[in-house]
């Protein structure tokens, strides 16, 4: 399935479900992730470090920070976590699953690391992602929350690394737009 996702994709006639597709079969339906939250000024020093372990079961995502349960906002996904630049979207990627998405021909070809990218927005409600799709992998290379047309959010792998047969972020960064500061993700453990 991934190897034909991965065909279409280096064509210019893969839909948008096509991609989003290909980016939803990258996420593992039961995980356990665990790593380092650390939020940064616009320097790089440190002002704040929480360790979280974020757990996929049966559709069911539980986070819990610093040891102790995380309880998902019931009406906004968007409330920062400690006061860092990271959200619940961010940590589980939920906007992957949203139903309304369509390619951005404006910023079509564009690219990320180096890598030519589809670029597809996302919607739900009042929010709007934007995400750059890798065309030759099908991997999600960079996400971008957005209100009239002017980014608010930022979020971006940094570094990769192989966890079993699985290749996947293990640095991600995530930034408020115009706030001085951005938050990384490490991912040290993957089971």
């Amino acid at each position: 399935m991934i190897a034909l996702l991965a065909s279409l994709l280096l064509s210019t006639n893969a839909t948008p479900h096509e991609l989003v597709a290909s980016c939803r079969s990258m996420i593992p339906a039961n995980v356990e992730l665990s790593g380092r939250i650390i939020l940064r000024n616009r320097k790089g020093i440190p002002q704040a470090e929480h360790d979280y372990v974020l757990s996929r079961s049966n559709s069911v995502t539980r986070l819990t920070i610093d040891g102790a349960p995380y309880q998902r906002p019931t009406t906004n996904d968007q409330r920062p976590i400690l006061s860092t630049d990271v959200t619940w979207s961010d940590l589980t990627l939920d906007y992957l699953w949203w139903d309304d998405f369509s390619f951005d021909a404006e910023r079509e070809g564009e690219s990320v690391h180096g890598q030519v990218c589809a670029v597809v927005v996302m919607k739900k409600g009042e929010r709007a992602v934007r995400v750059w799709v890798d065309r030759k992998t099908g991997a999600l290379m960079q996400a971008e929350e957005f209100a009239d047309g002017k980014p608010i959010r930022r979020l971006w792998g940094t570094r990769i690394k192989k966890f079993g047969e699985r290749w996947m972020a293990n640095v991600l960064e995530v930034e408020t737009i115009g706030s001085g500061h951005r938050t990384k993700i490490t991912v040290e453990e993957l089971k």
